[in-house]
């Protein structure tokens, strides 16, 4: 007959545990009892930087050195902040476990419950299902790609957009330009370039305000262009194998290292899927990485 051994669980290695419910002004805080969920303290303090220090003072005056596992919901939005000083401080912290909103149906919902509830909704998980967060101040090169990552796509959109309307002016109004195909780089040069000339209002109005998108469009490309060269560099200094590999570009390695880089984050495809907010409705391609990605993801 074989052994079974089950798995540790939270509420048999911690004595309390603590979550975390982080918004932009306040966070809330509701220290449990890990072997029975019963509720002994909460608080509310704001984020800024004194707040978040009396916060800290609160969680140490209650669990001083009993062993105590810190829930926080967002350790990568609202919650980076209050994360990156719990664990400079030396605290265990993990990341909230997915709650259904049809659990929470039917029995009110406000800071300290919300609290409780991400406190309570990892007792029984055992100890090799919770979601480490990243060593934010070890992985400053990682914060830096999100930011420039989400930058780039912002200026994307809006070139986009910006030659959509241009485009669709120089079809309805006669200034000069032949455009039955997109705009080539050629023509763009060409609008941005142009100065008033003497001629009809309509007209003159309406190749002024096509001379500006013109212009939005080469300070965009110019952006677009040192945002990759910034990524590139990143990427050559934190993982340049990526880099190597066939197929995958600067944009598209950063991308996946703010999503999938560190242990306890990502275990399935289904996960990474999950975490990186991919749509079934979206047309997917495999990576060399072995994960789909949809064709949003690019390194243009």
């Amino acid at each position: 007959m074989s052994l079974i051994v089950s798995e540790q669980t939270v509420s048999e290695q911690y004595e309390y545990v603590i979550g975390v419910d982080t918004h932009a002004a306040t966070h809330t805080f509701a220290l449990v009892v890990a072997a029975t969920g019963a509720l002994l303290a909460h608080a509310e303090f704001p984020t800024s930087p004194a707040g978040l220090s009396r916060a800290q003072s609160w969680l140490q005056q209650r669990v001083s050195d009993r062993a105590t596992l810190i829930v926080v919901e967002g350790t990568g939005s609202f919650g980076a902040i209050v994360t990156e000083r719990l664990q400079r401080a030396g605290l265990s912290v993990v990341e909230a476990a997915r709650m259904p909103a049809v659990d929470r149906r039917g029995i009110g919902k406000n800071d300290e419950l919300d609290a409780t509830r991400i406190a309570r909704a990892v007792l029984g998980l055992p100890l090799t299902s919770l979601r480490t967060p990243r060593e934010l101040s070890s992985e400053r090169a990682r914060v830096a790609m999100r930011v420039l990552v989400v930058a780039r796509e912002q200026m994307t959109g809006e070139r986009t957009r910006t030659i959509n309307t241009l485009t669709a002016l120089v079809r309805t109004v006669d200034i000069g330009v032949d455009a039955p195909k997109p705009l080539t780089a050629r023509q763009l040069t060409m609008i941005a370039g142009w100065r008033d000339r003497d001629e009809e209002a309509t007209t003159a109005t309406c190749r002024r305000e096509a001379a500006r998108l013109a212009r939005r469009v080469r300070t965009l490309d110019e952006d677009l262009a040192r945002s990759r060269a910034d990524i590139t560099e990143l990427i050559a200094h934190d993982t340049p194998q990526l880099l190597e590999l066939s197929g995958v570009g600067a944009v598209v390695a950063a991308t996946v290292l703010i999503a999938w880089s560190h242990p306890g984050r990502v275990r399935s495809e289904a996960a990474m899927a999950s975490l990186a907010g991919t749509c079934q409705s979206q047309p997917r391609r495999a990576t060399p990485c072995g994960i789909d990605s949809t064709a949003a993801v690019t390194d243009a």
